[in-house]
């Protein structure tokens, strides 16, 4: 088995490295989403295009509001967290953050709301039922 070098090769510098590049952009600081174009030794420019992590981390609660709006739907509750989750969606595809995050607190809050509610209910239902009738 042949052990090539990079100076047989005649590709001398070698490749960069990622751990190069890695320092290279950490001497360019720019905003999320900028694009950069920095020089390494070698001469050729490298193109850098930074995405910010922040349009995936928008939670929309989408399972939780189904799981609400089929079992516990306390006065249309869940129905309305549903409504808010797709809204939030349609936000994230739109990139609207802003409206994302205000629509997944109110989805939050709804799903928060008929769970209580509705499991307060059946805790009731259920302390009623198991009580023994009154004799009149």
């Amino acid at each position: 088995m042949d052990n090539k070098s990079y100076k047989t090769e005649g590709t001398w510098p070698p490749p960069q490295c990622k751990h190069t590049l890695e320092r290279e952009k950490k001497k360019c600081k720019y905003a999320p989403g900028a694009v950069s174009v920095a020089t390494v030794k070698s001469g050729h420019p490298i193109t850098v295009i930074e995405i910010s992590p922040e349009t995936t981390e928008v939670n929309d609660y989408y399972l939780w509001s189904i799981f609400n709006f089929v079992y516990l739907n306390f006065c249309c509750l869940g129905f309305i967290a549903l409504a808010y989750s797709l809204k939030v969606r349609d936000k994230k595809l739109l990139n609207d953050l802003s409206g994302a995050v205000e629509d997944a607190k109110t989805a939050r809050l709804f799903n928060i709301t008929s769970s209580a509610l509705a499991t307060l209910t059946i805790i009731i239902v259920l302390l009623y039922l198991r009580s023994p009738a009154p004799d009149y």
